[in-house]
């Protein structure tokens, strides 16, 4: 096996911190994957990994070649497309993740047209209500809505999500139409959390010096999918705080009508996020370029 090939399965495992992982996600027996690390610690005069029956670390060496092994990677896969000038010439997965409403309506329709540029191009789409590992599941980049938690990734920002209090028709003509904050005492919201258990927020808005603030209220229902929240506001089961972009059809039948414009929560930052490297491949720039072109324009600057 080639070194390069044999380090591109050492980087795997090495991220994955497991043999099993590795093979698993790169498609090849777990025996394979073993050899290819045998034959780079043999070809590099080194032991890369610490191997137990728990678990498998980097050796001081290891981290040095692996931190290597990553620029060393991106440089042959950019060098292999440096002289080939049509789209056509970009070949190879791609692993991205974003939300499930951007996937839907946004991205998987206009997927086609880059397919068709870049024909030799492989994509794997994840779309789940969590946040992924990019680094340990393998993801050459992801679409993030709201704020990031301070890492060693690079976060490339797009712009932000307008907000908006909505509601169903059947739901205000049960309850009435909130005018003011104060109203809200007699108002149901949906609430939404990542993982069920967790306390709800509440109620967020923005005064107009920008300060932030969070109103408990009732709320009957808790979800923690994106889809079950915009279903819960269809079905009048109280009121949603959520990006305006995704919710224009339903605003445009008047199967939601917005509340409270006044008193909106604050903007969601969308960012671009992709691991640490000198280099990122060619494949992952220009789909990220057309990602960003794609998106911007439905964002707040």
């Amino acid at each position: 096996m080639h070194l390069t090939e044999s380090l591109r399965i050492f980087a795997r495992v090495a991220e994955l911190a497991s043999f099993s992982a590795a093979a698993e996600q790169l498609g090849l027996p777990r025996t394979s994957v073993s050899a290819a690390v045998r034959e780079a610690e043999a070809e590099l005069g080194t032991r890369l990994l610490h191997r137990t029956t728990r678990r498998v670390q980097l050796t001081q060496d290891g981290q040095v070649v692996y931190e290597r092994a990553l620029d060393l990677l991106a440089d042959v896969d950019e060098l292999r497309g440096l002289f080939q000038a049509e789209p056509a010439a970009l070949r190879g997965r791609l692993r991205v993740d974003m939300p499930q409403t951007l996937a839907r309506e946004l991205v998987i329709p206009a997927l086609p047209r880059f397919m068709a540029e870049h024909p030799a191009l492989e994509i794997e789409l994840s779309s789940v209500d969590r946040r992924v590992d990019l680094v340990r599941e393998g993801f050459d980049c992801v679409l993030r809505v709201g704020h990031l938690a301070d890492s060693s990734l690079i976060a490339r920002p797009l712009g932000a999500y307008r907000m908006v209090n909505l509601a169903s028709p059947a739901y205000l003509q049960a309850h009435g139409r909130p005018r003011k904050l104060a109203d809200l005492g007699r108002h149901r919201l949906v609430h939404y959390v990542p993982t069920l258990g967790n306390k709800a927020d509440g109620f967020e808005h923005v005064d107009a010096d920008g300060t932030v603030h969070t109103l408990a209220m009732d709320g009957a229902l808790t979800v923690n999918t994106t889809a079950a929240y915009e279903a819960a506001a269809l079905a009048g089961l109280g009121i949603v705080q959520v990006p305006e972009a995704g919710m224009r059809p339903h605003l445009q039948a008047g199967r939601l009508v917005e509340v409270l414009p006044k008193w909106r929560a604050a903007p969601l930052p969308v960012s671009i996020v992709y691991a640490h490297r000198r280099h990122l491949p060619q494949r992952v720039q220009v789909f990220m370029h057309w990602l960003a072109a794609l998106i911007t324009p439905r964002l707040q600057g």
